[in-house]
């Protein structure tokens, strides 16, 4: 018969002592990495801040912040801590904010982080679908890349994420459940002088022409700096870099750029004749994008019932 081991010292002081005030503090400095700032941002004094970051030490036994000339970082310890305390905090105020969301009649919450290329399609059909079999339903959309989204729900600022996986998901506590993929493209603005071409090669289009190109780490950019090491041709020299695909969206209607984007992003653009794709076969293998989650938390009714959705329209 097995029996639950007895609390550690350091476990039974942490359930004594530790308080929620405790935690705001670490992440206070985490983020400023200066205690008089992390002091205003708590509006408390500077000697009143050293003594709680002197007491939050003192109950874990190690020091969390290594102490600099000019500021302090944290320690090896002190990341790990400062992820527990931002999680801690983002649990505990989306509980909060539950529970009057439901008290006042409400359906509850639900936060969801997604790459953009899967956004247009997958994600905002099944967010439409929920809404209708829940209108109180309140839901929150945030776009990102995929190791930024891998962090915000390590912070639990989202439920669930539509993403790719990659070495940190496959090590980190996921579960990931794949979707599907996105198709790339080049495209002009309607009236671009390459549009009305059927034959187009990639010497030219690099050499001669502007770009608008996702960031560097992005799997569309990675793709596409391999195709051209392949084909022995150098990256474009005339690029704007752009993280966001709303304004590379406006961006390529304002120049004469090719822009690289997936074509799920582009779908109601070229519907409306807005940009036109050019004839270029793209050789451009990315990895499936799928839903991740949290493999140490069990879903709520909300996620299931999206999750499943998501599932549906992928079919």
């Amino acid at each position: 018969m097995s029996t639950t081991p007895p609390p550690s010292a350091l476990h039974r002081s942490l359930l004594n002592r530790l308080r929620y005030k405790h935690l705001h503090m670490l992440v206070a400095l985490g983020s400023s990495q200066n205690l008089h700032r992390a002091s205003l941002a708590l509006h408390m004094s500077q000697p009143a801040a050293t003594r709680m970051l002197h007491e939050i030490e003192d109950m874990f036994g190690c020091q969390l912040f290594e102490r600099l000339p000019r500021g302090m970082r944290p320690t090896a310890l002190g990341r790990q801590l400062l992820r527990f305390a931002e999680a801690s905090i983002t649990g505990l105020d989306r509980c909060a904010e539950d529970l009057a969301v439901r008290q006042q009649g409400g359906y509850g919450y639900l936060a969801i982080g997604t790459i953009m290329g899967a956004a247009p399609d997958l994600v905002m059909t099944a967010v439409a679908r929920i809404k209708a079999m829940h209108p109180q339903l309140r839901i929150r959309i945030m776009g990102d890349t995929s190791d930024q989204l891998l962090r915000l729900l390590d912070q639990r600022q989202i439920d669930l994420a539509i993403g790719r996986r990659n070495p940190s998901a496959d090590s980190g506590p996921y579960v990931f459940e794949e979707l599907g993929n996105e198709r790339l493209i080049l495209v002009v603005r309607s009236g671009h002088p390459l549009a009305r071409r059927r034959k187009l090669s990639w010497d030219e289009m690099v050499q001669d022409w502007p770009w608008i190109l996702q960031p560097t780490a992005s799997p569309a950019r990675i793709a596409l700096d391999q195709l051209l090491q392949r084909l022995v041709l150098p990256a474009p020299a005339d690029v704007i870099e752009c993280g966001s695909v709303y304004s590379m969206q406006q961006l390529v209607q304002l120049t004469d750029a090719i822009m690289l984007l997936s074509e799920s992003a582009l779908k109601d653009y070229l519907r409306m004749g807005i940009v036109k794709a050019l004839p270029v076969k793209l050789d451009l293998p990315l990895a499936p994008f799928g839903i991740l989650t949290r493999a140490d938390e069990a879903m709520t009714d909300e996620q299931a019932r999206f999750i499943q959705l998501m599932k549906d329209e992928a079919a």
